[in-house]
Formats: structure tokens, C-alpha cells, sequence
């Protein structure tokens, strides 16, 4: 079994890794706002006009669909942090579950989509703050945008990363709670938009409810289009909480925290989100904001809210680091944790006198910043869609493995209907992703033979099992 592919981690938490152990600082209320910090960002602030481009008014179906699958998928992350509340989410469980060379594409997926969405909410925030400071400081535009947009680089979202670095770098515990504070900000937000934008609901904005029908195909304009092309793209909008369980060793007291973090989260923002879009699509007719890049700002300008709209954006320069800040704790936490198995270099894991990986972040942010500054990203974001779609897709089948080989092993949290909720998650993610691009999910698949390459030249000979 210990020259197999698919050889088992023994996660043992009464041994002390001496240097690399990570410190405990978090309760739940810090994970419901890590979770909400991560999931309310970029998606729901930008993709909703990408989704009714694609869907029509029918984007609240996509919403609903897509919300449907991610929670899930949430429930399957509860049961299974419970069950293992050690660090590295969905490659750690598939690792001790299925195997390893399953868990290293899970991780090296995983590492893709963080560090895809860091860089994408990095140049996303830029774009909100550079108008400003070109305005207020005089800093050239060519300073603030990539080569794709003819600039130099993007200082901006080089130093955005640069201080969320230095803030989990400074601990784990204060990261968390300035991530609090500005998730209230956005949440705030959000709610003023609705209280704005519903009052002007018309049925009239509804009609067609479903102009481009419900499965994935391509209009004559030479688009992908249906609720489920919107659904593929909006999940993008859903996901974070499973940065979540990445924090298990960092959590007070993981059999209680975090069923509550994930599927609190998930609650919460499945109920925001379908209030947002119900709000938007009602308000204006969809050919007015899709595809625009501010989409709800421009929703509150057309009905004669420019002060509101105004409060939008600002809220959203100040509180879209929360989605850096998530994404990132959890990219660092992935490659920590591979690189304690020996998956990649050893050195990366060491951690410092306050219980933070001090490399790792370093490093990490390194990358990303590299990313955010000069690389664009255009439709490859959609990468992250398809490296969140592989984890989803395996922690649920983790679950229905375990429910199956230890049915009676302690749970402090049980899903509902687990081969319902299991099978919703794992089929509805193969949907999901058949749904995406098809140029999408070329990239994916030569990322991952890229991943294959170094699993077989680096981390096999030097993966630490026991």
C-alpha cells in the first residue's frame, strides 16, 4: 500500500509537529465572517451582469441553482471538517479518505483556484481605486494597469496583496477581525441596495422570463448562453466558505465551529444573494446592466440614486480586501499544509513564534502579486470555477465514502439526507462544469497534466504518509 497512487494519510492530532503547528485563535463568529468575507465580494457585485447577459431575467434561476449546489456541497464540508479538523480542506479529506494522488489533484486545483481569485479581486479593487488616486494623487493610469490594458503594471493590486499579506503575516486572530469589521460594511451595502432597488419592481422587467432556454449553448452572436452557462459562471459568486475549512487547526473548538462557519455562512449568503438578484432584475430591464462592470451602481444611477450608488462603490473599495484576505488565508493554508506532507518543499511550512506560516504567506503572496501586476486574466478566471468544481466534487464523494466504510464513526455533524445532499453536490458540479467554457475547460485540463508532471518528478518520492 505505501507504493500505491492511491496511499491513505493518517491524520494523528495528538502528535506535535515541532515548528509547524499551527496556533488555535479562532471561534465561530470568525468564520461565519471569513465565510461571508470570501463568498459576498466580486461575484455578486460584477457577475450578475455577466449572468444576464447569459440567462435573461432567468439569472435568479441561476442564482437559485447554483446557490442549491454550493450548500450542498457546504453540507458535505461540515460533515467532513468535523470528522477531520486538521488544515488543507478538501485535499487533506481526500487524501485520508481516497488517496493520494487523488488529494494532489484536489490540492494542485485548489491551489489554482485561490490563487486565480486573489489575483482576479486584486485587479478588480484597482479598478474601483485607481480612478481616485489618479484623481487625488496624481498617479499615472500606466501605473495602474496591466500590459493587456497598455499600462506598465498594476501597482495597486500589487500593494493591496502586499498588505493583506502583512496582516496574516502579523497574526492570524487580527486578520480575522478587521475581515469582520469590513464585512459588515459590505453587508450593509448590499442591504441598502435592496431597500433602494426594490421599491422599483416591475413584472414588465421579467418578460421574457428565459430568453436563451435553460441548457448551455452557443447564440448566433457567438456567445454561451442558458441559465445553466450563467449558473457555471455565477458559482464563481458562491464559493469561499470553503476557505473555512482550511482554518480547522487555527479554530478554538472545530467540532462546534465549524458546522457552524460553513453552513452559517452558506445561509446567509444564499438568502443575500437571492435577494440582490431578485432586487436587480426587478428594478431595470436586464439588457441595461449586462455585462457592465459595476452592475448594481449602475442599477441605482439608472433609477436616480447617485448618492447610493456612490455609497456602493466606496463600500466596495473598502470591503473587497475581506475576499483577498480569504482567499489568500486559504491558498497559504493549502500550500502549507502540501508542503508539510513533503508534497512541496518541507522549508515552506515552517510557522512563526506567533502561529503564523511565515514563509508560506511570503511566498504566496509573491505569486499572486505577480499575477494581480502583469498576467491578464481575462476568461481564464473561469479557471477557478472549474478548480473549485473538482474540490466540491470530492469532498462529497469523501462523505458518501465514509458514510458507506464508517457509518458509525463520531460525527459532531450529520448531513441531512447525505445521499441526496451528496449526490445533488457531485452531479450538479459535473453540470456545472460541463456548463463552463469549453476553452475553460481546456486550460484546466492541461493545468492539471502540468500538476501530474511535478506529482510524479517532486512530491510522490518525497510525500509524507504517516
Amino acid at each position: 500500500m505505501s507504493d500505491s497512487l492511491l496511499r491513505r494519510k493518517i491524520i494523528r492530532p495528538d502528535r506535535q509537529q515541532h515548528g509547524h503547528t499551527l496556533a488555535r485563535t479562532l471561534g465561530w463568529p470568525h468564520l461565519i465572517a471569513l465565510g461571508v468575507g470570501a463568498i459576498v465580494g466580486t461575484g455578486i457585485l460584477t457577475l450578475i451582469g455577466v449572468g444576464a447577459d447569459k440567462a435573461g431575467p432567468a439569472v435568479i434561476l441561476s442564482f437559485a441553482i447554483a446557490g442549491l449546489i454550493c450548500a450542498c456541497a457546504a453540507l458535505a464540508y461540515a460533515e467532513m471538517a468535523t470528522m477531520i479538523p486538521a488544515s488543507g480542506s478538501a485535499y487533506t479529506y481526500s487524501y485520508v479518505v481516497i488517496g493520494e494522488i487523488i488529494a494532489w489533484i484536489v490540492g494542485w486545483s485548489l491551489i489554482l483556484e485561490y490563487s486565480l481569485v486573489v489575483s482576479a479581486v486584486a485587479v478588480g479593487w484597482s479598478g474601483y481605486a485607481a480612478p481616485l488616486l489618479e484623481a487625488w494623487a496624481g498617479v499615472p493610469m500606466a501605473l495602474m494597469q496591466g500590459p493587456e490594458l497598455g499600462g506598465i503594471v498594476n501597482l495597486p493590486a500589487i500593494a493591496i496583496i502586499g498588505v493583506v499579506a502583512a496582516m496574516l503575516l502579523y497574526g492570524t486572530r487580527e486578520s480575522a477581525t478587521v475581515n469582520a469589521i469590513l464585512v459588515v460594511v459590505k453587508i450593509v451595502a448590499l442591504a441598502v441596495f435592496v431597500a433602494v432597488a426594490l421599491p422599483a419592481f416591475d413584472t414588465a422587467n421579467l418578460e421574457p422570463f428565459s430568453p436563451y432556454g435553460f441548457a448551455k449553448h452557443m447564440t448566433p452572436d457567438g456567445v454561451e448562453r442558458g441559465v445553466m452557462a450563467a449558473a457555471a459562471i455565477i458559482f464563481f459568486a458562491f464559493y469561499g466558505f470553503d476557505a473555512i475549512a482550511t482554518a480547522a487547526e487555527e479554530t478554538k473548538n472545530p467540532d462546534r465551529d465549524l458546522k457552524v462557519g460553513i453552513v452559517g455562512s452558506m445561509l446567509i449568503c444564499v438568502a443575500i444573494y437571492i435577494a440582490v438578484a431578485v432586487a436587480a432584475v426587478g428594478a431595470i430591464a436586464y439588457s441595461r446592466f449586462a455585462n457592465s462592470p459595476e452592475p448594481l451602481a449602475l442599477i441605482l444611477r439608472e433609477l436616480g440614486q447617485p448618492l447610493a450608488a456612490q455609497y456602493l462603490a466606496i463600500s466596495a473599495v473598502i470591503a473587497l480586501p475581506t475576499v483577498i484576505l480569504a482567499f489568500f488565508y486559504g491558498q497559504s493554508r493549502i500550500f502549507f499544509v502540501m508542503a508539510r506532507d513533503g508534497m512541496l518543499p518541507a522549508a515552506l511550512a515552517r510557522v512563526s513564534s506567533r502561529g503564523t506560516p511565515v514563509r508560506i504567506t511570503i511566498f504566496t503572496g509573491l505569486v499572486v502579486a505577480i499575477l494581480a501586476g502583469f498576467i491578464p486574466l481575462g476568461e481564464l478566471a473561469a479557471l477557478a470555477n472549474a478548480g473549485t468544481l473538482a474540490a466540491f466534487t470530492a469532498v462529497s464523494i469523501c462523505m458518501l465514502t465514509m458514510r458507506v466504510r464508517a457509518p458509525d464513526a463520531p460525527r459532531t455533524f450529520r448531513a441531512p439526507l447525505p445521499w441526496l445532499v451528496g449526490g445533488v453536490a457531485v452531479l450538479g458540479c459535473l453540470y456545472l462544469f460541463i456548463s463552463l467554457p469549453q476553452q475553460t475547460q481546456i486550460w484546466f485540463g492541461i493545468w492539471n497534466l502540468a500538476g501530474l508532471a511535478v506529482y510524479f518528478l517532486y512530491a510522490r518520492r518525497n510525500a509524507v504518509v504517516g
